[in-house]
């Protein structure tokens, strides 16, 4: 049968603006390979570049100030002063905060609104440019580019686009919520996004649409999209992605959710799925039998069964077709890569990262393959390994495939600290092209560290470190607060361990520890000092709300800013604190080593 059925693949915002995801090229490869006609649309990337000129912010700050002037007329007979916060509708709370935040920006910040729209197209240009990697041009420039982000929010309030993210104080995770501000005119910027791009979209005139949602800031934007598509063509509009996989269960209650969306939803890996996906929509076989797939049947929402994942040797190599690679915020794309999926230890207590993946190695022979087509193909030389973590014997096998082919890469990966990463390992991966390795350091406290179950001798960590160090590589330590049976002075620990080894930890990503609903955690939560779990007010969350014997919240919030005092004067206010992003970070350090980046400060910046 004739595959004549056309097939759309699209990244919604919000997401980093400063490579490729992932997950679509994954996707559209596959779909290729197979023989679909097949495309590929990153609306994220072109939401930032749609918006970060000086005609939209212009006109941004004009909206603005017709919504502050309509605002002004109502403020009398929304506000009261009898009446307490709990006491307004959600929809007076918004006008109140939407009139507040809106007066206070115009009070305070009048300069940004005079100044930021001329300068903004510059600071694309420097951050695409060689221009990024001058320090004091870069922070300038990436400064102008948060500002910029404000002002297009500005009508929007509450909402706020943010450059790795969006917020909304009043945003929640249950269905209703978001349903509410999907559709909310008044604070959801993606409307009027989409309005623009629609008739684009549909142009294209695909039989099968499918969306990637991979964090929760895109479920608003995302199924924004899925709605105004859905009311605009006939095609199978399908949603894939990691979150609402997580959830899935969920959304067998929602019936209404397939109605206003989606015609279904895909869970967990998707390489196989869509593939026996487009054979439905191009009539080869009935929906019942695509696996992996929620969708509506007899009046209600049911599952088809989930088909045993392909291993990563028999995908397809990711498809960059369609793609402007200009558009991206950096000098140099690093393409996200997976050499593995999921985790080969797969027994840490608190993780529940690699969810619905099953654990496997892409051959190297592949790897160095699929790295030759994104030279050849894109000029990408530059990776990310995704990988939940990497093992010892790939990082070594890989090494020496790239030495064998002679092939100029750089990449950097996230690791355990195994005795196993070897000097003689870290060496010859530092000489093919691995310049950071994202260390899972976690916690100072040995107590905590055997209730996470990291599997790992304790006192063997900086030594491993020290040899990455030593071998030209950047050591960055993931630390967390607020493991449920933390206490104030593991905590005090896990500081300690930071600023007394600041001399072999480069730099440091800190968070506050969330329980992840497939966590081991959630499942035997009396092991970890947990006294008492809430049902979930909030049904679409992929986190559990828990009391515990550790820190309490007050305890938690001081530790967290000790800890940034203390590191701030540890670590000397380096540039790497300045750079956002790991990606950037990373092309830093290929650009001037690890000793410059290190070395160059904020005082540095404020000189000069």
């Amino acid at each position: 049968m004739e595959k004549n059925k056309k097939m759309l693949l699209i990244f919604p915002p919000q997401w980093t603006p400063i490579s490729p995801h992932f997950a679509i090229p994954s996707l559209l490869g596959q779909l290729i390979a197979n023989g679909y006609d097949a495309q590929a649309v990153d609306l994220n990337i072109d939401f930032f570049d749609t918006y970060l000129n000086e005609d939209k912010l212009l006109e941004s700050i004009d909206l603005a100030k017709e919504n502050f002037k309509y605002l002004q007329s109502r403020i009398l007979s929304v506000f009261s002063p009898n009446k307490t916060a709990n006491q307004y509708t959600l929809e007076e709370q918004i006008f109140l905060y939407r009139y507040n935040y809106i007066n206070q920006y115009f009070k305070n910040h009048s300069r940004y609104l005079e100044l930021i729209p001329s300068l903004v197209d510059n600071a694309k240009r420097v951050i695409k440019s060689d221009d990024f990697y001058n320090p004091v041009k870069f922070v300038k420039n990436l400064n102008i580019i948060v500002r910029a982000l404000e002002i297009i929010s500005l009508p929007y309030a509450p909402t706020k686009v943010e450059f790795d993210s969006v917020q909304n104080p009043f945003f929640k995770f249950n269905y209703d919520t978001i349903k509410y501000f999907v559709f909310d005119k008044a604070s959801n910027i993606f409307i009027d996004y989409y309005k623009s791009k629609l008739d684009e979209i549909l142009k294209k005139d695909a039989d099968f649409i499918a969306l990637s949602i991979n964090s929760s800031s895109q479920i608003v934007p995302g199924l924004t999209l899925c709605n105004m598509l859905k009311n605009s063509t006939n095609a199978h509009i399908n949603i894939g992605g990691n979150f609402f996989g997580r959830i899935a269960n969920e959304l067998l209650k929602h019936k209404e959710f397939f109605e206003l969306f989606a015609h279904s939803v895909s869970v967990e890996e998707g390489e196989g799925p869509i593939v026996q996906l487009a054979k439905f929509v191009n009539d080869e076989i009935p929906i019942s039998q695509v696996p992996n797939l929620l969708y509506v049947a007899d009046g209600k929402v049911v599952q088809n069964e989930k088909m045993k994942p392909l291993r990563l040797d028999e995908t397809a190599g990711m498809d960059l077709t369609g793609y402007d690679l200009s558009k991206y915020l950096s000098p140099e794309i690093v393409m996200p890569f997976q050499s593995s999926r999921g985790c080969y230890w797969g027994k840490c207590s608190f993780c529940d990262q690699d969810f619905g993946q099953n654990f496997n190695v892409k051959n190297t022979d592949k790897i160095i393959s699929e790295f030759i087509d994104f030279k050849n193909k894109y000029n990408i030389n530059s990776f990310e390994f995704i990988d939940e973590s990497v093992s010892p014997s790939e990082l070594s096998a890989l090494s020496d495939k790239i030495s064998e082919n002679n092939l100029e890469v750089k990449f950097f990966a996230d690791a355990r600290l195994e005795t196993d990463f070897t000097s003689e390992i870290l060496n010859k991966a530092s000489k093919a092209g691995l310049k950071m390795i994202l260390w899972g350091l976690e916690s100072g406290s040995e107590k905590v560290l055997k209730l996470i179950n990291k599997g790992i001798d304790i006192n063997k960590r900086f030594e491993i470190m020290q040899n990455a160090k030593n071998a030209g590589i950047w050591n960055f330590a993931f630390i967390f607060f607020g493991f449920p049976a933390e206490t104030l002075e593991d905590a005090f620990l896990t500081v300690k361990m930071l600023v007394d080894n600041s001399n072999i930890i480069d730099s440091y990503g800190r968070s506050v520890y969330t329980m992840g609903r497939h966590s081991k955690l959630a499942q035997e939560p009396e092991k970890y000092g947990i006294t008492k779990i809430y049902p979930a007010k909030d049904e679409f969350s992929p986190n559990i709300n828990f009391e515990c014997s550790g820190m309490t919240k007050d305890e938690l919030k001081s530790v967290h800013s000790y800890c940034i005092s203390e590191c701030a004067r540890a670590f000397k206010n380096p540039l790497w604190m300045y750079l956002r992003t790991r990606e950037w970070l990373f092309l830093y350090i290929s650009k001037y080593g690890v000793d410059w980046v290190r070395n160059y400060n904020l005082t540095d910046i404020n000189e000069e």
